[in-house]
């Protein structure tokens, strides 16, 4: 029997719910020789600001057990190239869900993005990332309380008719209250989670491996605390979840959906294995016949 591995993220058709993470994939453009694209359900592009930013200085990756700490630091091109050049230039060679990640470092900053991404036909769905520092809130985390994710999806929401999501940090000690404060502000849906805060340290050296001493900690490990927390976000909330964190395979997509993702997210496994979005796509069909899943429409937060 055929699977019917298809599902409807606000409104838009997806052939499946597979997505590269934003930061993960570039811009798609850069693997459009490599595979497929259109195999993908979605890709989620590289993270942008308004301006253009080199990024943080090397090195910038340590590696960890089952899993990586990254402080790339939003190297990109900068809102005008994404909505002028990138968007525009995926659309031609690719069919499928165009999402564009967000950042900003004020919420004037955001809101600036937001209008201009909401202006850019190829471009689907609007994923906000409120892990940025807020550099008028001594640099503390947009997502870390409830009201300051309220209050930048609040003022995003007014720039775009798009669907909106909002991409939290897990860096918080209740994650449901911020995402129902984000629902309350106008988010049409939520993506869980960001990276986890870590570190590693060279102990032959004596400093930390990374330039920026602690990063972005992401991978298999992280796995359990993602599902976990897309399982008490979907059960709170009344709008889809996109899931992220530690997915390496079908059956991990299977998981995050059960615990209640419409859409799932890949992140880190890309730098790992460039195909992994396709060989999870692939790989779909023949785990649901073992299941006996006709339809992952049919999975998506069926645990209690």
């Amino acid at each position: 029997m055929v699977k019917d591995l298809s599902v409807n993220l606000c409104g838009i058709d997806m052939v499946n719910p597979v997505v590269p993470a934003s930061g993960t994939f570039g811009f798609g453009l850069e693997l459009a020789d490599s595979m497929d694209l259109n195999k993908i359900g979605g890709i989620s592009l590289k993270g942008t600001t308004r301006e253009a930013r080199y990024g943080n200085e090397s090195p910038r990756i340590a590696e960890c057990p089952s899993g990586m700490i990254n402080s790339v630091g939003l190297q990109n091109p900068g809102i005008d190239v994404l909505v002028e050049e990138k968007a525009p230039s995926l659309r031609r060679i690719y069919d499928n869900c165009i999402i564009a990640n967000i950042s900003g470092f004020s919420i004037e900053e955001y809101a600036y993005n937001v209008a201009k991404a909401d202006k850019c036909s190829e471009i689907d769905i609007i994923e906000v990332n409120i892990s940025c520092p807020n550099v008028h809130n001594g640099g503390m985390a947009f997502g870390t309380s409830a009201e300051s994710a309220a209050q930048v999806t609040a003022a995003v929401r007014k720039e775009t008719t798009k669907p909106l999501f909002i991409k939290l940090s897990p860096n918080v000690t209740d994650i449901v209250s911020i995402a129902k404060a984000c629902e309350a502000a106008g988010a049409d849906g939520i993506t869980l989670v960001n990276t986890f805060l870590g570190m590693r340290i060279d102990i032959k050296k004596r400093k930390p491996v990374i330039a920026n001493k602690m990063g972005g900690f992401s991978g298999n490990a992280i796995f359990p605390i993602a599902v976990r927390m897309v399982y008490q976000v979907s059960h709170a909330c009344k709008i889809p979840v996109m899931g992220c964190g530690g997915v390496s395979s079908a059956e991990d997509v299977i998981e995050m959906m059960m615990a209640g993702a419409t859409a799932v997210q890949v992140g880190a496994e890309n730098l790992r294995n460039p195909w992994a979005c396709p060989e999870i796509v692939d790989a779909l069909p023949g785990v649901m016949e073992k299941l006996g899943i006709d339809s992952l429409k049919d999975i998506i937060g069926i645990i209690e």
